[in-house]
């Protein structure tokens, strides 16, 4: 069974950082695509930023020049460093990953959700 654990949110005053990180359990191939999505309170789901396998980047416009997303491949682990966080960045951040694994000796494919983690910028 494959999940996403992550780690490194909490609290953090206006203009300070946060690092947070996501890695699958599981026999795990292969990730492609892996990024952060986050949910400020009574907002939609939103794109903050997204990586794929061969370091390609998207980020959300109200995060750029202050985020930034990286992998370790050879980890399956996907990093986000928050600078300059401000009040509005205040969310739960979701991690997520299109993961190859072994099920048995079968290979199969599947996109995968991390549980959330509470970011919350205030002074």
């Amino acid at each position: 069974q494959v999940q996403l654990v992550e780690s490194g949110g909490g609290l953090v005053q206006p203009g300070g950082s946060l690092r947070l990180s996501c890695a699958p359990s599981g026999r795990i191939f292969r990730t492609d695509t892996m990024g952060w999505y986050r949910q400020p309170p009574g907002k939609q789901r939103e794109l903050v930023a997204d990586i794929t396998n061969g370091g390609t980047t998207n980020y959300g416009d109200s995060v750029k020049g202050r985020f930034t997303i990286s992998r370790d491949n050879a980890k399956n682990t996907v990093y986000l460093q928050m600078n300059s966080l401000k009040p509005e960045d205040t969310g739960v951040y979701y991690c997520y990953a299109d993961i190859t694994y072994y099920s048995g000796s079968v290979r199969r494919n599947s996109d995968y959700w991390g549980q959330g983690t509470q970011v919350t910028v205030s002074s």
